[in-house]
């Protein structure tokens, strides 16, 4: 008998959360921009990342916009599960936190690598 028989195997699978289809477009000194939820909160090898959402350009795909917004915390956490927690995410505060990152240096029309604007409050 090989050593891997020896061995009871387990396999665990979970189901992913479908992504939820959040978006809009908006515009904003002129010009049309469109945004959408890019990541839900989520962990990755480097710990717990919070909401994400994308933003570009509606004419040309030039310099990308990621608003990068801070962890909720879990529910319960501990190393076997941590219960989802699924941000509610306002338009209008979305649209205050494009402007937000506008004043920090995010030029729509200019090109080069997306601009992370990590935003201070939830888009709640």
């Amino acid at each position: 008998m090989s050593p891997a028989n020896d061995v009871d195997w387990k396999i665990e699978t979970t189901m992913s959360r479908p992504k939820r289809q959040i978006g809009t477009s908006v515009e904003i000194d002129g010009a049309r921009l469109n945004w959408r939820l890019h990541r839900e909160q989520q962990y990755f090898t480097d710990g717990w990342q919070g909401v994400s959402i994308h933003v570009q350009n509606e004419k040309n795909a030039h310099r990308d916009l990621h608003l990068e917004y801070p962890l909720v915390p879990m529910q319960k956490q501990n190393r076997e599960r941590a219960d989802f927690v699924q941000v509610q995410i306002s338009a209008k505060k979305v649209e205050a936190h494009i402007r937000q990152a506008i004043t920090a240096g995010w030029d729509p029309e200019s090109r080069g690598k997306p601009f992370v604007f990590e935003v201070p409050e939830l888009p709640n």
